[in-house]
């Protein structure tokens, strides 16, 4: 699996964007968002029961995402027309404000590697990723337990900080001050 310091691998995925059959379908590449942060998230299967607790707060949190500078991107191994399918048919997924990637090849959870070999999908992933391409942060739960949305929210703005954050740090609080903290030891 891909970790921290690493570059994000190069990746071209059609996504579904919309409901509108006309607009539904969009290419989506690494470097489609130049300059924000990324966080990408993968879910194991559509039409499941854990994975769209999860998207749904993805979509009601992507306001604080956005306003942070990063765009959120979730993918699995499904197709775009599942995608779209799965949106059009669960309420909490119609309106969702960014793109779902379809990894129908498996090229993409591969590169990550984040794959699961017996399975066959995607494990339950969160990757944040700088403005340079380099990821920050990546965590794989179980494929029966979701992820906290809101500790993303918490690593990102530690993370965009760009200082050394306690345990528990929130947007807001003071970072850690080492001069201050060597004396205090």
């Amino acid at each position: 699996m891909l970790t921290v310091g690493q570059k994000l691998p190069a990746f071209k995925l059609t996504s579904t964007v919309s409901l509108d059959l006309d607009n539904a379908f969009s290419d989506i590449a690494q470097d489609s968002y130049k300059g924000k942060w990324l966080v990408l998230f993968s879910w194991p299967k559509d039409f499941t029961f854990v994975c769209p607790t999860e998207i749904a707060e993805f979509g009601r949190q992507n306001g604080e995402f956005t306003a942070r500078g990063a765009q959120v991107l979730g993918f699995s191994t499904d197709s775009e027309f599942v995608h779209l399918a799965w949106r059009q048919h669960h309420k909490d997924l119609k309106a969702l404000p960014f793109p779902m990637l379809s990894d129908i090849k498996h090229e993409f959870c591969h590169a990550l590697g984040v794959l699961d070999g017996d399975a066959g999908v995607a494990q339950r992933a969160t990757f944040i990723v700088d403005p340079e391409g380099v990821i920050r942060f990546v965590m794989v739960t179980d494929m029966s337990v979701g992820r906290s949305v809101k500790e993303v929210l918490r690593i990102l703005d530690a993370l965009q900080t760009g200082e050394l954050c306690a345990c528990g740090w929130q947007k807001g609080e003071e970072t850690i001050d080492v001069k201050k903290a060597a004396s205090a030891g």
